[in-house]
This record gives C-alpha cells, structure tokens and sequence, in this order.
C-alpha cells in the first residue's frame, strides 16, 4: 500500500475540493500546446460535419490534466459526457447499459481503460468500429445473440501505461494523445489562475517557488497551493511569498526539487544498500516496504525525468546527481587501461 505523500501525482480525497480549479475550455487549459492545437482542429471538423468525434486516447503520466481534458472535449463538442473507469466495468452488461443510454455524439470518458476487462473489450470493439452491440441473450442451447445499434458515439480512453492496451483495443483509437510533463512556467500560469479563484494573494516569486516543486505535476502544483495557503492565512498574513512557500514547503518536507522524505529514502537506500545500483525493482520495494507497481508508476517517473536515476536491464541504478543532492560523495569509478 502506497504511503500518504503530498507529492503523489494519483489523485487523493482531498483532490475533490480541488475540482473547481479545473479549465473548462481549450483556451483556458494551460500547456500541451501542439496537442491542444491538434484537438482544436479534430473538433472542428466534428462539428461542421455533424459527426461523432473520432474515438481519442489519453496517455502519460497521472496528475496531467487527462480527465480534464476528456470533459474538455465534450465542452467544446457540445455534447454530454458519462465517465467510468475500466475497473468499473466488470461485464458486458455493465458495458451495454452506459452505451445504449448515451445520446448521439455524447462523449463515453473511461479512465484506467488498460484495466478493462478483456470479455468486456472484446464487446467494446464493434461498438467503436460500427456503432453496435453483440450481446448473447440466455444459456446453453436456448442461447442467442441479440444485435443492437448504438448512437454515434466517441469514446476518449485515459491510461498511465498505454503499453498495457492490447493492441486490437489501441489501433481502434483515431487520436492518439500523449500528455507529458509541464514547465515551470505553464506551472506558474496554472498556480496564478488558481490563486485567483480560491480567493487568495500570491506574488510571481511565490508561484513560482510552489511551480519548481511540484514534480512538473499540474495535480502537485494545486495541491501544495492548497497547502501553502494554510500557512499563509494563520502565519503569513495572508499572503504567499516566496519566503512564506519556501518556509511552508519546507514543513511539509517538500524540497527545492520537489523530493519527499520518501524520494530522498528511496535514492539512499540505493546507494547506502547496493553501492548505487544496479538494483531490481522487487528486491528495491522490498527494502522500502512498498509495491513494485508503486514504485514503478509514483516514484521512478519523475526521479528518472529529473536525471536522479536510470533503469537499466540489470536494474535501478542512482546517477550522480542523486548522491550530489543528497551531499554524499559519488563512487570513485575505476580505471581503464
């Protein structure tokens, strides 16, 4: 089980008092602009020729604005949007009765759609191709099959690991979009925004101290904001500065890169444990007490982005910019002659 961390770029319960800052237009969504652009032109074509979107998947890693962009989508199509999640969906019935109430050219959203079951893709597929539904009605000889149409309909998957989608279920997708990682400035721009709509004063400087440690995470970024302005109200005056993020984030155990006690943990136990790596992911989350899943998806992907380690077919291994961070002196390499 995945230890509470504030930096944790899956979505929390306390994440839910954060929906209103979510962007509800192209204009307003900040970053992934080339993708954002594409979209633009995809959704235009829909509407001046009256057709369904083509079916659109999602994927990178989570905390990226995915499910925000999914209603985004159906916003700027005009239309309605159901959402479910591919765990969700455990039969095919499950399945046929979101589809058969969705209105023409609604938007079907399923979040984790790599989790889907295969009975239940295996149905999914004319759906998408042709817009009906091949259920099998009763058992054993008096079984048979019952053909329905569906309204036309787009269906915009979500996934953290889209090479988990079996590949029948990827090919069926006409727009493929990955979301990557922010910049500190499209951080600024985002934490601005909501500042301005949680009602609470924040200079440039402060944003921008939040924006360097927020794991390049749009999710982080409006998580720590939310944080950073409890400090401020009962010890800043009211208002965030950048000494007032620096001395908040810095009780929240958040350092200049964004790393956590558990971050800075994990990096040690790799160079104090196995002398820098290289160390495989299970004897790894065995001497940290997490999930192998947990490190791969939550930990590595930014320490890994952040130059603070590789993979390597043998294993984990920390880089030189781990043992710099962490003030211990780098492996003395040995000489080639």
């Amino acid at each position: 089980m995945e230890t509470h961390r504030i930096t944790t770029p899956r979505p929390t319960e306390d994440d839910r008092l954060l929906e209103t800052l979510r962007p509800t237009t192209l204009e307003e969504f900040v970053g992934q602009q080339q993708a954002k652009e594409n979209l633009r032109v995809f959704i235009a074509a829909a509407r001046q020729r009256g057709e369904a979107l083509d079916h659109v998947l999602l994927h990178g890693h989570p905390g990226l604005g995915k499910t925000t962009l999914a209603h985004i989508l159906a916003a700027e199509l005009g239309v309605g949007i159901t959402a479910t999640s591919g765990p969700v969906l455990e039969r095919p019935g499950d399945l046929a009765a979101i589809l058969t109430n969705l209105n023409p050219r609604d938007v079907l959203f399923v979040d984790e759609i790599h989790r889907l079951n295969r009975v239940v893709e295996e149905v999914l597929y004319p759906a998408m191709e042709d817009f009906t539904l091949d259920l099998v009605v009763g058992q054993g000889p008096g079984a048979r099959t019952v053909k329905l149409s569906l309204p036309p309909f787009t269906l915009v998957g979500a996934t953290t690991r889209a090479g988990l989608l079996s590949p029948p279920l990827r090919e069926r997708f006409g727009v493929q979009v990955r979301v990557e990682f922010y910049s500190t400035q499209e951080l600024v721009q985002i934490l601005v925004r909501s500042a301005r709509i949680l009602g609470v004063e924040m200079d440039e400087a402060g944003a921008m101290e939040i924006a360097r440690r927020s794991r390049a995470t749009p999710r982080v970024a409006n998580r720590l904001l939310k944080r950073v302005r409890d400090f401020a109200q009962v010890e800043g005056g009211g208002r965030i500065t950048r000494e007032l993020a620096e001395y908040a984030l810095g009780r929240l155990g958040v350092d200049e890169l964004g790393l956590e006690p558990l971050d800075r943990q994990l990096l040690k136990t790799i160079i104090e444990k196995f002398e820098g790596g290289p160390v495989g992911l299970g004897t790894l989350a065995a001497a940290l007490g997490e999930e192998p899943q947990t490190l791969e998806e939550v930990y590595e992907p930014y320490l890994m982005q952040q130059g603070f380690i590789k993979r390597t077919p043998r294993g984990r291994v920390a880089l030189g910019r781990a043992y710099e961070h962490l003030g211990l002196a780098p492996p003395v390499q040995p000489r080639l002659f």
